[in-house]
């Protein structure tokens, strides 16, 4: 198990690596999913769950996922698929006892076609979201001991460390260039996590240029016993103050999907999240 300085670098490597990549907007159209078992079945299944993600992806909207269209699609959703791939997640290890195929969970990766994707976005009148602004993340935090504190590209501890691979996988899934700003730049801003829901908009704007980014998503994530759960608010800080969302009684996964895929429907264009 990885301590101290070494899993420090290498998340702030995971971090570095995942900005730049997200930077280029990698490949829209490639999308993964998980499998078990590789029969027709489960493969449409796979291609099914790949769909709904791939559109989401391209297009940043959400409330896709509730189209009737896209539910009819994804019953087709081989017809948009140019290529895709399995891998076997327990490669190496034998078949044994009376275990089949179906207890082989495979990680299937999908690559749709461009031109197909894109002509069923524009039969529900929806296109691709290729401009996207690089996106600093500014997240405050109150924890389980009632401890504040800003998650940073450099702060220490497991839980931050966690809570940033979170951070990173839920931007990844949508394409979104994002980047977290150091606890040095974080100090120059004069931000903390008690003075973050009233801070200036042009101050957030100042930190999120030191870090590289053009726009700003805020947010505060706070424990809460009863029910047991993480509090999430968000809102982009140059957006209009109607522009805010959240999520309550959730583990900290589901509160920065929350956040980054309501950030990704605000940039594109779309309505509330």
């Amino acid at each position: 198990m990885l301590r101290g300085g070494l899993r420090n670098a290498l998340t702030a490597l995971l971090l570095l690596i995942a900005g730049l990549g997200q930077a280029r907007a990698d490949d829209l159209y490639t999308v993964g999913t998980i499998t078990s078992g590789t029969a027709p079945e489960r493969r449409d299944i796979g291609f099914a769950n790949c769909l709904r993600d791939v559109v989401v992806r391209v297009t940043g909207d959400t409330r896709l996922l509730n189209e009737m269209h896209l539910a009819e699609q994804a019953r087709r959703a081989g017809d948009l698929i140019a290529s895709y791939a399995f891998r076997d997640r327990m490669s190496g290890t034998p078949i044994h006892d009376e275990q089949g195929s179906y207890d082989r969970p495979h990680d299937l990766t999908c690559v749709f076609d461009r031109v197909k994707l894109d002509a069923f976005l524009k039969s529900i009148e929806r296109e691709p979201w290729l401009k996207r602004p690089r996106l600093v993340a500014v997240i405050g935090i109150r924890d389980m001991k009632g401890r504040a504190s800003m998650l940073a590209s450099d702060s220490l501890g497991l839980r931050d460390d966690d809570m940033r691979t979170a951070l990173i996988s839920a931007a990844d899934k949508l394409a979104l260039p994002l980047v977290l700003p150091s606890q040095r730049q974080l100090m120059l801003a004069g931000l903390s996590a008690p003075v973050l829901a009233k801070a200036d908009p042009a101050r957030i704007g100042t930190l999120a240029r030191m870090a590289g980014g053009e726009r700003a998503l805020v947010g505060t994530i706070v424990w809460n016993n009863k029910p047991a759960g993480w509090v999430a608010e968000w809102r982009i800080a140059d957006a209009p103050p109607a522009t805010r969302w959240g999520i309550s009684g959730v583990g900290f996964d589901d509160a920065f999907r929350n956040g980054v895929s309501g950030a990704a429907q605000v940039l594109s264009g779309h309505e509330m999240p």
